[in-house]
């Protein structure tokens, strides 16, 4: 795997430019004083499908053969990959068969069901979904689409690195939520070409840190993973994405579960902005890392919105009740 540079994510816009628009960068006055410094939140929970993952299933689809195409997809997803992958092989026209575990959540596969794809339930969790979606792969011929260990995804979920960038030109950190890698390694990729100083920042649920493990430890590392946070619930790292963070990346923070359910809250109350576990938990990284931000300009990355009326309601309780 080659890894993606600035060039591939300049030409990856230009690919998904049709079916993608750009998502607002925007500063609240409350947020800023909670946090002490200049913030400006990333939405890119306002794509229609609820997440930025839709720019790298664009950017990857538009770059297959019509005899891949005709195959058939096949990946595993907790959600939000699944709706991106599922999304594009409608707009290209290809089969899209998405594997996601037995808990996945509800919003997200009907809205990959509503996407045309065939959606199967299998394992409790993440990984064990992959497994069985790599399997498809070599029984039935399709094209296996791994969540994470692809260019062209990178590439084009980097794009919204570039937005913020050009909205924001004097932004001094970028801090981004990280399950497989995607957004976080894409940040990366473009701030360090553009402008070394830029401090780029991932943050993980301490209750599925592989990820963040695996940076630390420069080397591909399991860990147990409890989270609420499903697009974070990943139970490696894996190789594309780390490679690129073990050169880039800044900093790596890891957050719990509470905070990230507080953060959700604080998200609405003082940015009227809906985030899901994952979409808010660089809202948690920035709220931890307080004193370091005092002052400073931030780009806060809100990833996605698909949030359950029940989860909702558990972050909502939790934040009164702290």
């Amino acid at each position: 795997m080659e890894r993606p540079t600035l060039r591939d994510v300049l030409d990856a816009r230009k690919t998904i430019a049709p079916y993608v628009s750009r998502t607002p960068l925007i500063s609240y006055a409350a947020l800023d004083s909670f946090i002490g410094a200049e913030v400006r939140l990333k939405h890119e929970n306002h794509h229609p499908l609820g997440a930025f993952k839709v720019r790298g299933g664009i950017n990857f689809l538009a770059h297959l053969s019509e005899e891949q195409r005709r195959r058939g997809l096949t990946t595993a997803s907790t959600g939000n990959h699944g709706q991106s992958v599922a999304n594009a092989c409608r707009l290209f026209g290809a089969k899209a068969v998405i594997v996601v575990p037995k808990n996945a959540n509800p919003l997200k596969v009907r809205s990959m069901e509503n996407l045309g794809a065939e959606v199967l339930h299998h394992g409790g969790n993440f990984d064990e979904a992959r497994g069985y979606s790599e399997r498809l792969a070599k029984e039935e011929g399709y094209r296996y689409v791994h969540a994470a260990d692809e260019p062209l995804l990178v590439a084009g979920v980097a794009t919204f690195a570039l937005e913020i960038i050009e909205d924001f030109p004097d932004v001094e950190y970028i801090l981004v939520p990280l399950g497989g890698g995607s957004g976080a390694a894409g940040a990366s990729i473009v701030a360090k070409a553009v402008n070394p100083n830029i401090r780029v920042v991932a943050v993980q649920s301490e209750q599925a840190p592989a990820g963040y493990l695996s940076w630390k430890n420069r080397r591909i590392t399991e860990a147990p993973m409890h989270t609420i946070a499903e697009g974070l619930a990943t139970q490696t790292g894996y190789e594309l994405p780390q490679s690129i963070i073990w050169d880039l990346l800044d900093d790596f923070l890891l957050v719990s579960d509470e905070e990230i359910a507080c953060a959700i809250a604080i998200l609405i109350e003082k940015a009227h902005t809906l985030a899901e576990e994952a979409g808010a938990a660089a809202l948690a990284g920035a709220i931890k890392m307080k004193d370091e931000l005092k002052g400073k300009r931030v780009a806060v990355v809100v990833t996605g919105s698909n949030i359950t009326l029940d989860r909702l309601r558990e972050a909502l309780d939790l934040y009164r009740g702290g």
